[in-house]
């Protein structure tokens, strides 16, 4: 056993000072659909709900064994990240400085002040997460505490590798394969790290938000570079950069065992992930069971794990998860119709709707012309094939529309 896997077999025997290892659950539902073994790493029932308290105990750890005098731990975080090291400052007695930017829901601040009670101070400042980071970093050089990186660290990355300590001695032998969410990198390149030492035959995929492809970009670039835009949905994992010590442990990664997730898909997922099992999963934590349709025909009759990295959502959320969701299955969609300004037009027009159409939104936009006006209409059904006999009958009934679901620009204008 070489030295990393050592040490983080040490590490993971040091967190049961803090928490049981994770249940690693055979989910019948899923593996009934794929006619595999398909397990789920359930990281989302960590204390904080996620893994990210693995690393921040773990480099806490080995700071307080090197400098015993070191008492204050300083990060920037808006979310998982934040929360593990409030409980890692309370568990450690240190003090904790935890920068959020301003725009952070109440929700999770206070869930970081619960979990460091009297150890940690929360500072709200700047807009935007590099804001927050530039200021945590000077107060941080000014006070002479211990930054603590939510990633790109050595002694975070072997914290995440305790994962893959706990699967191979819970399943009892190494997984066929193993899936993994991918953001900055840490848990990823920890989690491979161990395994490709202690089960070389055990392959991987790793799954990225569509919008935060920051992996797929380094891999392409051969170091890690920076996204000129990432989408925010997927808020554990929309990295726009990876880390320089995670990278130089994933260099070796086959461009092709990434898969892109799109985020309106991660919603549907996550759906059917609370409606049919009961798991509550953030979007980064429903990533890498969102992707196994994708894999369906590679992991049939083989052994699967998914990590499912973390469970923090804000179910004031949910509405925004269930109509992406709809949108991107094809059971709800806006359009812009030119009424004919007559009497009885729009009569005409709801007789066109089907049993299983429901009007979700209405709402006059102008009027264009004298004869016209443009409604902005969203509509609901059961199945997405109701929508070609809807625009059939408004076809043959001479109504202009304009579907503008796909439209990103414009629906995030108007909807």
């Amino acid at each position: 056993m070489t030295d990393f896997a050592k040490a983080a077999r040490r590490t993971c025997e040091a967190l049961r000072d803090l928490f049981e290892a994770t249940p690693l659950q055979r989910n019948d539902h899923l593996s009934t659909r794929y006619g595999a073994e398909i397990w789920l790493k359930r990281e989302d029932l960590t204390p904080v709900r996620s893994y990210k308290l693995r690393g921040a105990f773990n480099a806490m750890r080995k700071v307080r064994a090197t400098q015993p005098d070191q008492g204050h731990f300083v990060c920037a975080s808006a979310g998982n990240h934040a929360q593990g090291v409030a409980y890692a400052c309370r568990h450690f007695e240190v003090k904790g400085t935890i920068f959020m930017p301003v725009t952070t829901p109440q929700q999770k601040i206070d869930k970081t002040r619960t979990f460091g009670g009297a150890a940690v101070e929360i500072v709200l400042t700047g807009d935007y997460f590099d804001q927050t980071l530039a200021a945590s970093q000077a107060y941080c050089r000014e006070k002479g505490a211990h930054f603590l990186s939510p990633f790109d660290d050595p002694d975070v990355i072997e914290g995440q590798a305790s994962v893959a300590v706990e699967i191979l001695d819970q399943l009892g032998q190494a997984p066929d394969l193993v899936i993994l969410p991918v953001g900055g990198g840490g848990l990823a390149s920890g989690v491979t790290a161990y395994l490709r030492q202690a089960a070389p035959d055990t392959d991987f995929r790793f799954v990225e938000p569509l919008g935060g492809a920051s992996l797929t970009a380094a891999l392409e670039a051969g170091q890690p570079v920076t996204l000129p835009r990432i989408n925010s949905f997927v808020d554990g994992a929309a990295v726009a950069r990876l880390g320089v010590n995670t990278f130089a442990r994933l260099d070796w990664v086959p461009p092709e065992q990434v898969l892109l997730a799109p985020e309106d898909r991660i919603c549907v997922t996550m759906l059917e992930m609370l409606n049919v099992e009961g798991i509550v999963l953030e979007p980064a934590g429903a990533l890498s069971v969102d992707v196994l349709p994708v894999l369906a025909d590679q992991i049939r009759g083989k052994t699967v794990v998914c990590v499912t990295s973390g469970g923090n959502f804000d179910f004031e959320r949910l509405p925004e998860v269930k109509e992406r969701a709809q949108r991107y299955s094809g059971l709800k969609k806006y359009f812009i119709l030119r009424m004919p300004q007559r009497p009885g037009a729009l009569r005409e027009f709801l007789m066109m709707l089907g049993a299983e159409d429901d009007i979700a939104r209405f709402e006059y936009l102008k009027k264009s012309a004298r004869n016209f006006g443009s409604v902005l209409i969203g509509i609901e059904t059961k199945s997405a094939d109701n929508f070609a006999q809807l625009y059939g009958r408004m076809d043959a009934a001479g109504f202009t529309y304009r579907d503008i679901t796909g439209d990103e620009s414009l629906a995030e204008f108007l909807i």
